[in-house]
């Protein structure tokens, strides 16, 4: 077996997320390895096109300072250290892949809804993190 020595894994912090992070920290454990989190927002005038003539930026701090709480709970269930955990705005599977060589990440933990067809090739985060990967990546069936 591979002897991961730092695991990240990324979730969405749905009900979803703790199949992916219950398999992520049993494989941390096994591999008495260092586990991480992350949570990325993608940046709201993504959403809106960038076309909204309004300024977002306290929309968009109130998205991180939820996502923080919310990281912040979910991780304690984990026992993952705060230095650990990362709330990151952007797109999900180029920060990912970021986070991923900045912290020395040896495996990527995602969720996969295992879709096929034109539902893979338009909305896979888990595909977008697989093919630009440095290092191992671990896709975990969720909500198939």
């Amino acid at each position: 077996m591979v002897d991961y020595k730092h695991l990240l894994v990324a979730v969405d912090l749905t009900e979803e997320s703790k199949k992916i992070a219950d398999r992520a920290s049993a494989l941390a454990r096994q591999c008495e390895a260092k586990l991480s989190i992350v949570y990325i927002i993608e940046p709201v005038n993504f959403a809106y096109g960038g076309d909204i003539p309004m300024d977002l930026t306290s929309v968009q701090n109130q998205l991180e300072n939820h996502a923080s709480n919310n990281l912040t709970e979910f991780a304690k269930l984990y026992k993952i250290p705060k230095k650990n955990q990362h709330i990151v705005v952007g797109l999900p599977q180029t920060e990912i892949h970021r986070l991923a060589k900045e912290k020395n990440i040896d495996l990527i933990v995602v969720g996969s809804h295992g879709r096929h067809g034109l539902a893979l090739i338009f909305g896979s985060t888990a595909n977008g993190v697989l093919h630009g990967a440095t290092c191992d990546v671990l896709a975990v069936r969720v909500g198939a």
